[in-house]
């Protein structure tokens, strides 16, 4: 008996009762989708989050999640002088909050994107954050800052702070944005802005306290 061996497989035959195997067809499901009305939805450029019937999430459905509103603060003390900066300062930060939503459980990150400071003297300013106290800045008082004011007047001044987000969820599966901005207005706080006037006098006002302008 001889052996050899041969670069060329054996090949049989189709029995011609047998329909020829085929390999199963793979379906590519890039991202997992279930029957809850919360769920994530894939398409060729990402990630969404959608409800139920697929309408897309949006920040008006975290409402009810939002951040507690702001209150403005000025130095010093909530008043100022005309003609001289007031620094107005609003505190700020990454709000996170859990809960559920359409009878499922989630986790909503905010974040502060601008704040709109309302002067209450017609002006208004729009800055990327909510400021930081002359102490803070190692400045000294009465002097400019990103978030300062100057009134022109003296008077008692209705001011407001607004706070805009932008918002992200996390079903169970990691952080996805969320469209849209969400704005929180905050409660107004009265500023007195006074008149500097200028006089001359015999002693200081640590001589005599009594003093005119002491």
């Amino acid at each position: 008996m001889n052996v050899s061996a041969s670069t060329h497989p054996y090949i049989p035959s189709p029995r011609p009762d047998r329909q020829p195997l085929s390999a199963p067809e793979q379906k590519h499901e890039p991202c997992r989708t279930d029957d809850t009305p919360l769920s994530r939805s894939c398409g060729m450029y990402g990630v969404r989050v959608t409800k139920k019937a697929g309408r897309a999430l949006t920040i008006e459905d975290l409402a009810q999640f939002a951040p507690a509103p702001v209150t403005t603060a000025a130095e010093p003390g909530n008043a100022g002088v005309a003609g001289m900066p007031t620094n107005f300062v609003a505190k700020v930060a990454t709000h996170t909050a859990t809960g559920t939503l359409l009878d499922r459980p989630v986790t909503v990150r905010f974040t502060p994107v601008r704040v709109v400071f309302d002067h209450g003297d017609g002006t208004t300013a729009t800055t990327p954050d909510g400021g930081r106290t002359w102490e803070e800045l190692g400045q000294a008082p009465f002097t400019a800052t990103p978030t300062s004011h100057t009134f022109a007047h003296r008077g008692t001044y209705s001011t407001s702070t607004v706070v805009v987000y932008t918002a992200e969820v996390d079903i169970g599966g990691g952080w996805f944005p969320v469209s849209g901005e969400l704005s929180v207005d905050g409660p107004s706080r009265s500023v007195r802005i006074y008149e500097a006037t200028t006089a001359l006098v015999a002693r200081t006002c640590e001589e005599r306290p009594a003093a005119p302008g002491c």
